[in-house]
């Protein structure tokens, strides 16, 4: 599969591929894979003089179990601890991760997520989620940058510093609302359209028609809900994420 690991059947053909006096390219185009993947493959294993697909296989299953003893996952780091079990911290934010996950939301966002989640002051620096996560500064970076889009953290800049930090707070969640929302409404918008180009008296146009009923009972919802949240807990205003 493009852009997948190479599999046994892989490392054969690249081996038979190098036997014929193929190039890099041509391997890759046989295997539906970039030229670099061969390269970096062939060099990496004996070269191609050297190259036997099996040995390359057993290389790559010995590093694989080095880098995962070389990487555990790291613990939460409780601010001030108050007395809290590690191990009962650790198992509730793996468990939290993967509920996120289930909802939808990819895992290195998710565990970006927890991590600020489960600290108390609810905010880190890049710097401090590259070290609990054990990932790189590149992957926090992605991860920031869509979940800043879903209106689930903001940044700030760390006083007398040019760093910035990530930050969740109490309204995660009716950001998040506000969010899903907007798309709600544009479902909406686009289905009553449907119904008008299609005709609501077409089966076609019927169905447009019965789910922009649907869904404007959706967006009614979350419009209540977040009311009446508003008005018992009385936050800040909350402005939806920008588009």
């Amino acid at each position: 599969m493009p852009g997948g690991r190479l599999t046994d059947e892989d490392r054969l053909q690249i081996a038979a591929g190098l036997a014929e006096g193929l190039g890099y390219a041509e391997i890759g185009r046989r295997l539906g894979r970039p030229a670099s993947t061969i390269m970096r493959e062939v060099t990496r294993n004996g070269g191609p003089d050297d190259y036997r697909a099996d040995r390359a296989e057993d290389a790559t299953r010995q590093r694989a179990r080095r880098h995962k003893q070389a990487r555990p996952p790291a613990p939460p780091v409780p601010d001030g601890g108050h007395g809290r079990d590690p191990q009962a911290v650790q198992d509730f934010t793996e468990s939290f991760i993967a509920l996120l996950v289930q909802q939808g939301l990819p895992r290195m966002e998710a565990r970006v997520l927890a991590c600020l989640y489960v600290t108390d002051s609810g905010a880190l620096t890049a710097a401090d989620l590259v070290q609990r996560l054990h990932v790189s500064p590149a992957s926090i970076s992605h991860a920031v940058a869509f979940l800043e889009q879903q209106g689930m953290l903001k940044r700030e800049r760390v006083p007398g510093a040019r760093r910035e930090r990530y930050v969740i707070d109490d309204e995660i969640w009716l950001r998040s609302m506000l969010a899903s929302q907007q798309m709600n409404d544009a479902l909406v918008a686009a289905s009553q359209r449907g119904a008008e180009v299609l005709g609501a008296a077409t089966p076609a146009g019927a169905r447009f028609e019965s789910s922009a009923e649907l869904l404007s009972l959706v967006s009614e919802a979350f419009q209540q809900v977040i009311e009446q949240w508003q008005s018992r807990s009385t936050p800040q205003p909350v402005h939806p994420p920008a588009e």
